[in-house]
């Protein structure tokens, strides 16, 4: 009846809702280091079954087809796009990863048990000289990098070790080593914010290792990783996702007009 293609109709709209509201986070961060797009995975719900396929008849005949009929759609998921973000030229102190891996660093023990992984390498040294993400709230890098209070020419190696020539001397020396986490299956991580994802059970455990080996991505100094999301690809997935509102829309009109037809048989 008119009711189920209502329902279905309205189920599209929620689906879609929810699709707009992703596109739109994607957009807003069009410009935030290191961010990873989502995109919105639907599935088909349940079927009524008005007709099993396979029946006999009394001839001994086959039904070749079945009849169902479905009840609509839901989103099941975001899932994120880990593909590389374009570089962008920064401050001495930033890093930006080239390939697999995350930043990890230290947070509150309500965000997964004091540790969070991010892509951005914005860092700078607190009052302290430990190099901390330049946001807010300051998170420490995890294992601490201290730069000296008479460091100069601070630069990071490929393979993540932090050098910086110490007066008198003018020869580079080792004060410190950066290095990446990686995971099984990264689309698993939990998103919390302020460019960070905690570890899940989906994600599996991280793997912790110098850059440069195996799996691991590269670590290029002065410079960071932009937003991954292609405005291009996001505004015309914003107009398919009008276009199919509308035809939901249009759908529950048909509908309503169907419904109407039939409460007028009395007239």
């Amino acid at each position: 009846m008119a009711v189920i293609a209502m329902q279905s109709a309205s189920s599209g709209l929620r689906a879609l809702d929810t699709r707009l509201d992703v596109i739109a986070n994607n957009l807003a961060n069009v410009n935030t280091e290191g961010f990873k797009s989502s995109r919105v995975n639907f599935e088909d719900l349940l079927y009524l079954e008005r007709a099993q396929p396979g029946v006999e008849n009394t001839n001994g005949d086959q039904r070749p087809t079945g009849l169902y009929v479905g009840l609509g759609v839901r989103a099941s998921g975001t899932q994120q796009d880990f593909e590389q973000g374009a570089p962008i030229p920064g401050g001495p102190l930033d890093m930006m990863i080239e390939g697999k891996g995350f930043f990890k660093v230290q947070v509150e023990s309500d965000l997964g048990g004091g540790e969070a992984y991010t892509r951005a390498g914005n860092f700078v040294p607190n009052a302290n000289g430990d190099l901390v993400l330049a946001n807010s709230d300051g998170r420490l890098l995890d294992p601490p990098v201290t730069i000296p209070n008479n460091a100069e020419n601070v630069q990071f190696t490929g393979s993540g070790q932090v050098l910086a020539t110490i007066p008198p001397s003018n020869v580079p020396t080792e004060i410190g080593q950066v290095n990446l986490s990686i995971f099984v299956n990264p689309a698993g991580l939990t998103q919390v914010g302020t460019n960070l994802w905690i570890e899940s059970a989906a994600s599996g455990t991280p793997i912790e290792g110098e850059p440069g080996t195996q799996n691991f991505g590269t670590i290029r100094g002065g410079a960071l990783e932009g937003s991954n999301v292609d405005p291009s690809k996001e505004l015309i997935e914003l107009i398919r996702t009008q276009r199919a509102f509308e035809m939901n829309s249009q759908a529950i009109r048909a509908a309503d007009e169907t419904l109407q037809s039939v409460a007028q048989l009395r007239r």
